[in-house]
């Protein structure tokens, strides 16, 4: 009994496509005991460090969470359909994976990215972790409102931060559901905390839970990025921004990875290992 690419993303993560196959025939024919698992992988399963490039073709189905493997087959993907993408990896090569851990601190960071440049969310999350230590609901509750100004948040940010946290503490959000849920679920989810937009829940599904169809609604630096990459004569819209990564679909998280290491590398700004 054989498996589908759609079955990939049931294997672990660090699993190439052909390993995952393996896993899974071995697995459907009872053959999983750790011996078993060696044989059908060709190594030992504790010992494997995320590969590097998997051998699929173009037909492969993406999984629901992107590893480093899979980033590099969707780059190879999409560098075969887009000679401009293709000429910014020649350039600058293959973007980061820049995952994220999923959880509260990270949905923090992006509510304190929002309209500001990553280098200020950076200072003020690092004063933040000053202050509190560990970055929890509990912590940030603590703080209060009034506390978080007086780190410097705006009141606005202040807020939402707190906010989310009380929200959290009372059961009111699952970030674990919403991680398990069909993402339509979960973005619904997401969505409906206060300071959550569509620019945050989509850096938080492409980024920490790592999906591998994001396209980011509203990222000037992906407008600039296609500006630039497709020599465009004006900032796209975001209506104009939808209907060109369409053809990038179903690596439109790939795609926006490129696009932010050019607009990172125009800029001397880029740092392949962060």
């Amino acid at each position: 009994m054989s498996t589908s690419a759609s079955d990939i993303e049931e294997a672990p993560a660090h699993l190439a496509p052909e390993q995952a196959r393996a896993y899974l025939d071995a697995r459907i024919q009872g053959l999983c005991h750790e011996g078993a698992l060696e044989v059908a992988l060709g190594f030992h399963s504790r010992s494997v460090a995320p590969l590097l490039a998997p051998v699929a073709d173009d037909g492969d189905a993406p999984p629901r969470q992107l590893n480093q493997a899979w980033l590099q087959h969707g780059v190879d993907v999409l560098l075969r359909r887009d000679t401009e993408l293709a000429a910014v990896v020649d350039r600058i090569g293959a973007p980061p994976l820049w995952a994220r851990q999923p959880g509260f601190p990270t949905l923090v960071r992006i509510v304190l990215e929002q309209q500001v440049s990553l280098s200020a969310a950076r200072t003020m999350y690092q004063r933040l972790r000053g202050h509190v230590g560990t970055v929890t609901p509990e912590t940030i509750s603590g703080c209060g409102v009034d506390g978080l100004r007086r780190l410097g948040f705006t009141r606005q940010k202040a807020a939402y931060c707190h906010g989310l946290a009380e929200s959290l503490r009372a059961g009111h959000v699952d970030l674990r559901a919403i991680a398990r849920a069909p993402d339509d679920a979960g973005r619904r989810a997401l969505l409906r905390v206060r300071g959550l937009g569509p620019w945050s829940v989509d850096i938080y599904f492409l980024m920490a839970l790592r999906r591998p169809d994001v396209w980011p609604q509203g990222d000037l630096a992906l407008a600039v990025g296609l500006r630039e990459v497709k020599r465009l004569p004006q900032l796209p819209s975001r209506d104009e921004q939808r209907a060109l990564a369409e053809r990038w679909a179903p690596w439109r998280s790939v795609a926006a990875r490129i696009l932010w290491a050019h607009y990172l590398a125009a800029r001397g700004q880029y740092s392949p290992s962060r």
